[in-house]
């Protein structure tokens, strides 16, 4: 094995999950009303991950990544300007699984994630790497090095509507080598085609 797969013991564990039974039921109805979906592969046993999430291409993705969510029970995480947590939305947003950024830090985004990252004994955080549902050549690399930095492994989850499949990739160790790990990030996705006809 790949020095790089090696994962740290501080993050292996049982992936943090649901066990309400009643919304797994709710996702797996949703599944199957918004087309059909399936889920090939199973989440690592990790209790801290990214996950990248392509192509984003339409609001569409929105619905059908919630409704697969609470079809396997994750317990995930999401980034929102830190502005939005007050009230009424904060207790929402909180339960929800958001995390408060604020761009002006001077640690910056990254910074801060690392920081979560290192506090929390779990965490799950999802992001969408083209960060726009435009076609785009060029993936944003803050989420490789915040994986890099906090030690994190990077679970790539591929939504194809070609094939209406979400595929679960590997958890992987990002080394020092940041275009070549993106490189390496993107072949999982190279594959699937978004919602508007556009692939990865």
């Amino acid at each position: 094995m790949n020095d790089k797969q090696v994962i740290p013991e501080f993050v292996k564990g049982e992936f943090p999950v649901s066990h309400n039974r009643f919304l797994r039921w709710v996702g797996r109805l949703g599944m199957r009303v918004l087309g059909g979906w399936k889920i090939n592969g199973e989440m690592p046993d990790v209790r801290k991950a990214i996950l990248p999430v392509a192509p984003h291409t339409s609001n569409w993705d929105f619905p059908v990544g919630a409704c697969v969510m609470l079809a396997m029970g994750l317990k995930l995480n999401y980034l929102a300007k830190s502005s939005l947590f007050r009230f009424p939305l904060k207790g929402l947003l909180t339960k929800l699984g958001g995390i408060p950024i604020d761009r002006s830090s001077a640690n910056g985004v990254v910074g801060n994630m690392v920081k979560e990252f290192r506090e929390k004994d779990e965490l799950i955080l999802v992001i969408t790497p083209e960060g726009t549902r435009k076609r785009v050549h060029e993936w944003k690399k803050g989420f490789l090095h915040m994986a890099k930095q906090a030690r994190v492994p990077v679970v790539p989850i591929v939504f194809d509507y070609a094939r209406k499949a979400i595929d679960i990739g590997p958890a992987l160790m990002i080394g020092d080598e940041i275009e070549k790990e993106l490189a390496r990030v993107k072949s999982y996705f190279e594959h699937a085609e978004g919602k508007r006809g556009e692939a990865c």
